[in-house]
């Protein structure tokens, strides 16, 4: 049936994603500096301990380390402005994380209305020490990864580097859970076919 061959190839492809990803999170979390229980969270708290994090999570999304660095310190520095409105450090964290997201897709409408960008290529433009630390099989997902459409990238990325729920997911790309599950069925399909094409 062609409806099972589809279904198997989209677990194929969600699996090496969530391999992949969940690799690359372990590294880059593997050496995230603790912050004391007790004492009150500050912007620099949050700046060592979600910094790397949210550089990776941009780097996935825009392919250009700089870039990525840009647009995590413009998110921290809108933190900055809003601190005082925010509830706790989880709302701190959310706001971060959706304004990452919504900068890396700033970054990307830029790049598509400029007529004489060149994308980076996405081997070299990666941090090279996290990308040295996967398989090749591991690389060759995060390469199909930037052949995807932004959307579908970002829903991909906060779902299995993020480890973020639909809900969470929903909340950081401003759309709804439906829009979350339907998006996700459509980045693996559209991965798998990536994967397995000559090049």
């Amino acid at each position: 049936m062609a409806g099972d061959g589809t279904d198997r190839s989209e677990g194929s492809a969600e699996r090496s994603v969530e391999r992949t990803l969940s690799r690359l999170h372990a590294i880059d979390t593997g050496n995230v500096p603790a912050v004391a229980p007790q004492a009150p969270l500050t912007l620099e708290d949050l700046y060592r301990t979600h910094r790397m994090r949210l550089i990776r999570l941009a780097l996935l999304l825009v392919d250009e380390p700089a870039t990525a660095e840009d647009v995590v310190q413009e998110a921290f520095t809108g933190l900055h402005r809003h601190w005082h409105n925010l509830r706790d450090a989880a709302a701190a964290v959310g706001y971060l994380r959706t304004a990452v997201v919504n900068g890396s897709r700033s970054v990307l409408r830029r790049r598509k209305t400029a007529r004489d960008y060149n994308p980076p290529h996405a081997v070299n433009a990666r941090s090279a020490e996290s990308l040295a630390m996967l398989t090749a099989e591991h690389q060759s997902v995060v390469r199909a990864l930037s052949h995807l459409p932004p959307r579908q990238r970002e829903v991909l990325v906060l779902r299995y580097y993020g480890n973020l729920t639909e809900a969470e997911i929903a909340e950081a790309a401003g759309i709804s859970k439906g829009t979350v599950k339907s998006t996700a069925s459509r980045a693996l399909e559209a991965l798998q076919k990536i994967m397995n094409s000559p090049h």
